[in-house]
């Protein structure tokens, strides 16, 4: 294995890209997509069952993981990777959006975030020193800059600030983060809604010559348009040789739209998310377990999944246990999406390096439009 931190692009088709990032944990097949494990855990799911979908690399979230149990004793006991029994790459966020969307009595200067955790409104301080240290006590692989993350939509003025206080803090988690072996340090396109200032901080951070580019404020509730048009710009400004990173994104309508355009990684908690509360991502697009056409379709999501939840159990059954509210129903739902998306991804990889990424595009945007198959 590798001890230095490397991205090697194998394959182009259009935009889209096929790649690996190389790290001392093992190597990250390219478009990726990560699960979240915000808290430590990916919800629902055992480790070795997301390691045995295809998974290379998963992200933990440094808000959460420092306010419970605390960057310090996970340092104590090991890092994360110990303490989750994960051994292979993990990417940290910077716990800037957590800061913004759930911390209540805000405080944002050029210093950092003074904020009241959602948990016990204890008052915290977060810097983007602080972050890097975290992220370090955690010991993960690729570490977030920190950032300001406003919502959408939002005033020029607004955004222009945000941003630039964004590059501000980027070149001092850049100091921070200094030369770590093996390891890399990612900066965040911010920029809103706006092509000006979305150019203005890729190009921005371009010059800082980090390891990797993130593109972030995205997915927050604007129309995919809006996304795509900003990715569209954005891409083509970030360096070729570096990988490509759109934050919590997203659908695999999303995902497969933005390969399109040039992203390599991914992160989102829809497929967790979405499986605990009883909907299905499939070939054959989104199911509604909760709907009562499939209390007695014997058939299981996907007869050609290697899966077993998605190939092994029977509508009916994994129907009832939603109706039922039983915890299994969420454990088979959430390894079947996850099992899906990584499907998705790999497809994908061998799309673009066969050279068909266009007809693999259209041919799953078809399957998707055409909709699940009725009961017999």
């Amino acid at each position: 294995m590798t001890l230095a931190f490397s991205f090697n692009l194998l394959a182009r088709d259009g935009k889209a890209r096929r790649g690996e990032i190389a790290m001392p944990r093992g190597i990250v097949r390219t478009p990726a997509f990560m699960p979240v494990g915000t808290a430590g855990s990916v919800k629902a799911m055992y480790m070795d069952q997301v390691r045995d979908l295809g998974s290379d690399i998963i992200l933990g979230n440094t808000y959460h993981l420092m306010l419970r149990p605390g960057a310090e004793r996970v340092a104590r006991l090991g890092g994360l990777h110990t303490f989750a029994r994960w051994n292979g790459p993990i990417l940290t966020d910077s716990g800037g959006f957590q800061v913004m969307s759930l911390a209540g009595l805000r405080k944002i200067n050029e210093k950092g975030v003074t904020f009241q955790s959602h948990v016990d409104g204890a008052k915290y301080e977060m810097t983007p020193e602080r972050s890097i240290e975290i992220q370090g006590l955690l010991d993960s692989d690729i570490q977030m800059q920190l950032d300001e993350c406003i919502s959408l939509p939002a005033t020029r003025e607004e955004t222009e600030r945000a941003m630039e206080l964004s590059l501000r803090w980027a070149e001092r988690c850049k100091q921070a983060f200094g030369e770590q072996a093996g390891k890399a340090m990612f900066g965040i396109v911010q920029g809103g809604e706006d092509e000006k200032l979305r150019l203005r901080s890729a190009q921005a951070l371009s010059a800082m010559d980090l390891k990797g580019y993130a593109i972030g404020g995205l997915a927050v509730g604007e129309p995919q348009a809006v996304m795509l048009a900003m990715l569209d710009v954005t891409c083509p400004a970030l360096p070729e040789e570096k990988p490509r990173y759109l934050m919590g994104v997203g659908t695999p309508e999303d995902i497969l739209e933005s390969v399109a355009r040039g992203v390599d990684m991914f992160d989102c908690v829809m497929p967790t998310r979405a499986g605990r509360h009883g909907l299905a991502y499939t070939r054959r697009g989104k199911v509604n377990m909760k709907n009562a056409r499939h209390a007695e379709d014997t058939r299981p999501l996907d007869e050609e999944s290697d899966c077993p939840a998605s190939r092994d159990y029977s509508r009916a059954y994994i129907h009832h246990l939603v109706r039922a509210g039983e915890p299994l129903a969420g454990m088979l739902l959430t390894w079947n999406n996850l099992s899906y998306y990584q499907s998705l991804m790999a497809d994908i990889r061998a799309a673009i390096e066969a050279g068909r990424f266009a007809e693999f595009r259209e041919e799953t945007r078809a399957r998707w439009e055409a909709g699940d198959l009725p009961p017999v």
